[in-house]
């Protein structure tokens, strides 16, 4: 199966509609089709006030969210370095301790009261007679 390549305006608009999340949600709310918007934005051009409403409020700049990684990915770098290893084998070792005893006391409730069982009630006696 041959792939077919898109015509360069057809990519540059799928590009502007990945930076405007907000168009989208209008084509499928039926406020505007397809075509509307690719033609608007074949005249109008990717710059026209008329597109901000469709930019994503929440949305930061690429490099912003990027500057924003780096930053929490430092911090981060720093707070392992600063963490003593001896602290940490011993508050895990701690931790291990409780679960531990958590895990006794729960087997000592659970060995208290056996879950009960379905069996069928037989006659113990071996000797039982019936009267004819």
């Amino acid at each position: 199966m041959e792939s077919t390549s898109l015509h360069p305006s057809v990519e540059q608009f799928k590009a502007f509609v990945k930076e405007h999340p907000k168009l989208l949600q209008s084509v499928r709310k039926e406020e505007y089709t397809w075509q509307e918007l690719y033609e608007d934005w074949f005249l109008l051009g990717a710059d026209d006030p008329k597109w901000s409403k469709f930019k994503d409020d929440n949305e930061e700049p690429i490099a912003a969210k990027q500057e924003t990684e780096k930053k929490w990915m430092n911090q981060i770098t720093g707070m392992i370095k600063n963490m003593d290893a001896n602290q940490v084998q011993h508050h895990i070792n701690q931790l291990s301790q409780a679960i531990g005893a958590i895990q006794g006391v729960l087997a000592q409730f659970q060995g208290s009261n056996p879950p009960p069982t379905n069996q069928p009630t037989t006659n113990l006696n071996p000797f039982s007679f019936k009267k004819d």
